[in-house]
C-alpha cells in the first residue's frame, strides 16, 4: 500500500507538470471559466440577485470544464496517439496511471472552486459560503459525475480531430440552458425540462445552496442529489464498459 501511494503521488506530480507545460489546455480548463466570471461579474456587479445566479453558475461550469471536458479531450488524445496502449505495457499499474489523470482533474476543480469562492467574497461582496458542508458534498459528487461522463464520452469520439466538435456540441448547449449565465426562469419551458433532466442544472442548484444562500441544507436538495447520483451511476457504467487502451485506427 505505501508503494502504491508513492507511485500514485509521483504520477500525479508528473501529470501536474504536463498540465502546466500545455498553455492552451491550461487556458481552456483553468482560465476560461475565470474570465467568464470576471466579465459577467463586472456586468452585473450592482445587482446582487444576478450575482447570486452567476457565481454558482460559473462554479458549476468550472466543475464540468475541468473534469468532463478535460478528460474527454485528454483520454481521446492519449488513446489515439497510442499513449494508453504503451502505458498499459509498462510495469506502472493501470490504476495508478488513471488515478494520476483523475487527481489532476480534481486538483484543477478544487483550485477553480476556491478562486470562485474567494472572488465572490472579495470582489462581489457575497460573503463566505453559508453551508460549506453542502458545497463540498455537491462539488465532490459533481466531480465524480462529470469525470465519469467525460471518460464515457471519450469512448464515442472516433479520433482526436473530431474531439473539439463532439465535446463542444455537448458542453456549450448544456451550459447555455442550465442557468450558468442567467436565471433559468427565463429559459423556454421545453428547454427548462431538458435542463432539469441533465446533471449540471442540479449541480448548480446544490452549489448555490452551499455558496450563496441558506436553503435548509442537503435535506432540501435531495432531488438534486438523486439526479446527480443517477447520472454518476450511468457515467461510471459507461466509462468502465466502453474503456479501451488501444486506438480505434492504426
Amino acid at each position: 500500500m505505501p508503494d502504491s501511494l508513492a507511485m500514485l503521488w509521483r504520477q500525479y506530480r508528473f501529470e501536474r507538470h504536463l498540465f502546466w507545460r500545455n498553455p492552451s489546455a491550461a487556458f481552456f480548463n483553468f482560465l476560461l471559466p475565470l474570465i467568464f466570471l470576471a466579465l459577467f461579474g463586472a456586468i452585473v456587479s450592482g445587482n446582487r440577485h444576478e450575482l447570486r445566479i452567476i457565481v454558482p453558475g460559473i462554479a458549476g461550469m468550472s466543475v464540468m470544464s475541468t473534469t468532463f471536458t478535460a478528460l474527454a479531450y485528454n483520454l481521446t488524445f492519449l488513446r489515439e496517439q497510442g499513449v494508453l496502449k504503451r502505458m498499459r505495457g509498462t510495469p506502472l499499474p493501470s490504476g495508478t496511471y488513471l488515478g494520476g489523470l483523475a487527481l489532476n482533474a480534481v486538483t484543477n476543480t478544487v483550485i477553480q472552486i476556491a478562486i470562485v469562492v474567494l472572488a465572490g467574497r472579495v470582489f462581489f461582496g457575497l460573503g463566505w459560503p453559508p453551508e460549506p458542508g453542502e458545497l463540498v458534498v455537491f462539488v465532490a459528487l459533481g466531480v465524480l459525475c462529470f469525470a465519469s461522463l467525460g471518460v464515457a464520452l471519450s469512448h464515442a469520439i472516433p479520433n482526436f480531430e473530431s474531439a473539439p466538435a463532439v465535446v463542444n456540441a455537448v458542453f456549450v448547449p448544456v451550459i447555455l440552458i442550465s442557468g450558468v449565465f442567467f436565471d433559468v426562469k427565463h429559459v423556454p419551458s421545453f428547454l427548462r425540462v431538458i435542463a432539469q433532466a441533465l446533471p449540471l442544472d442540479h449541480l448548480i442548484i446544490g452549489i448555490s445552496g452551499g455558496l450563496v444562500a441558506h436553503h435548509g441544507g442537503l435535506s432540501s436538495h435531495l432531488t438534486a442529489l438523486g439526479v446527480l447520483g443517477i447520472w454518476t451511476l450511468v457515467g461510471v457504467v459507461l466509462a468502465v464498459r466502453g474503456f479501451s487502451w488501444e486506438a480505434r485506427r492504426d
